[in-house]
This record gives C-alpha cells, sequence and structure tokens, in this order.
C-alpha cells in the first residue's frame, strides 16, 4: 500500500499527517508504530488522521495516533497543524474551522500572521471525567510514587493530565518519574505528565512526558493544563507564555467556565509517499 504523508510540527511537537478524505486509510496497530519509528518508518510523535466529520456541525474528524499505535482523545499542537494542512491542501478556505475530535468539537483558527489559534474548551476538574480514581477535584491531590508523596494537580484537556510544580524543570526527573505516574493505578487510561518551573505570574517552563510517546519538545494540551492549574492554584495570571524545549505557545484563561485559547507555530517539514 503506497501511503501519502506530511511531516509537520508545532513547537517541536512532531506529526505525520494522514489525508483520509482523498485516499482510503486503515491502518493497523503495527504499521501506526512502524510509521511513528524513527529509524524504521518515516518517524513522529504521533499521527494525525484528518477524515470527514460524522457530526453535521463539523467541517472535518480529527484521530489521533500516539507512537505506540493507541488512538487518544486530543492533541492541542497537532490541532494547529491540521488546520494549517487542510489549507494547504486546499480542503478548505474559511480561517475557522470546526472540528470533530473523540473529546469533543474544537475550533481552531488560522491568524493572518501565520500562527493557528485553538479554542480547546472548558478544563475539566471533577475526578470520573478525567478520569482519575480517589480524587477530590481540589487545585492539587497528594500521589503516592516509588513511596513519596507528590502534590500534582489533575485536570483533563479532552486528555488527562497531572502537572507537577518543580524548582528547576531541567533538572526535574522526567524520565524517572513520567512512566511511574503515566501508569499510576489511579489514572485507569493513564495520564500526560507535566513538569512546571513558574518564572513568574506569566511565564512558565513545561517538560511533558506523554502518554504512549514518552517525553516530546512540546505538548499543547499540556500547555494548557499546566496554565490551567497555576492560574487554579493562584500561582499564574493569564495570558501565559510557556516556554518548551520545542518553542513557545500563549494560552489564554479567564475562568472556570471559559474555554483554554491556545496560540502557536504550525509548520510544515516535508511531502512524501511510503509503501507499507
Amino acid at each position: 500500500m503506497l501511503l501519502k504523508f506530511t511531516k509537520m510540527h508545532g513547537a517541536g511537537n512532531d506529526f505525520i499527517v494522514l489525508d483520509g478524505i482523498r485516499q482510503r486509510i486503515s491502518l493497523s496497530t503495527e504499521q501506526l508504530r512502524m510509521l511513528a519509528d524513527r529509524h524504521f518508518g518515516v518517524g513522529c510523535d504521533q499521527i494525525l488522521l484528518v477524515e470527514k466529520a460524522h457530526d453535521s456541525s463539523a467541517d472535518f474528524r480529527y484521530r489521533i495516533f500516539n507512537a505506540d499505535g493507541g488512538e487518544v482523545e486530543q492533541c492541542g499542537n497537532g490541532a494547529r497543524c491540521f488546520v494549517r494542512f487542510v489549507h494547504e491542501q486546499k480542503l478548505t478556505s474559511k480561517p475557522e474551522i470546526v472540528v470533530e475530535t473523540h473529546s469533543g468539537l474544537i475550533r481552531p483558527r488560522l491568524e493572518e500572521d501565520g500562527h493557528v489559534t485553538v479554542d480547546m474548551g472548558a478544563p475539566v476538574f471533577a475526578p470520573d471525567r478525567i478520569p482519575f480514581t480517589d480524587g477530590t477535584g481540589e487545585e492539587s491531590e497528594a500521589l503516592l510514587v516509588a513511596g513519596e508523596t507528590l502534590m500534582v494537580s489533575v485536570v483533563s484537556m479532552g486528555n488527562p493530565h497531572a502537572v507537577q510544580v518543580v524548582d528547576d524543570v531541567e533538572s526535574a526527573a522526567v524520565e524517572e518519574l513520567g512512566p511511574l505516574i503515566e501508569n499510576h493505578p489511579r489514572f485507569p487510561k493513564r495520564v500526560n505528565v507535566g513538569f512546571m518551573q513558574i518564572m513568574d505570574r506569566q511565564h512558565i517552563r513545561l517538560r511533558v512526558y506523554e502518554r504512549g510517546s514518552g517525553e516530546t519538545l512540546s505538548c499543547g494540551t499540556g500547555a494548557c493544563a499546566a496554565v490551567v492549574s497555576g492560574i487554579r492554584r493562584n500561582l499564574l495570571d493569564s495570558p501565559v507564555t510557556v516556554a518548551t524545549h520545542g518553542g513557545k505557545l500563549t494560552i489564554t484563561w479567564n475562568s472556570e467556565e471559559a474555554p483554554v485559547l491556545m496560540t502557536g507555530p504550525a509548520i510544515s517539514v516535508f511531502s512524501g509517499e511510503i509503501n507499507l
């Protein structure tokens, strides 16, 4: 099977984007893993699939697969690449589109300066909707990890996140704690793990260990979750600039009922074909 693809990235978080509208795509978990493999495939953090919408109010359907082949609910950096892709492929000319995802509708908008703003919807704090077993829904939760009690903020941005405040993001135990928290039994669907260093009330540095992918250069929903957590804990004021290893994102959130707005870059790297 000859498969056409486009390689893209949003602040270093890289994707293989597939047009499922003009080509028929049905990939096994093994094929998804092979595509994502940086030695034997194209290489990426996630694979994004553009499809026709099922919901009559949406323009497109958006599916996301992690590097391990598992399908997930949401990806913020991917959403920005999604809107740039459908414009570059001339699948739409609308500056703002409505996109159907597993976790609901999102509304990414292509800005005049080339950046993309995504309405990520309102954050979710109810433990049963995250899901997070025995959670309280408070601003921070005690989590026992490897015999140590860590204080984390737990929130869903369409996918689950646990955010820890650290003194220095560069020396944080991301590789050690990331997989332990990701697979903690209190997170039945696993969790994305954020390590946030607060620089001042409108600037943070962030590293994210993503569920099913490991640490990535940037994570859009992780940036949203970190800022929301910091504002809830009265550590941050909106808007907040989030510096990741791959670049900067701007996150705006004004109240618990309001949507989270994320603005950042979306870049096409190259297009090609691969024989599966």
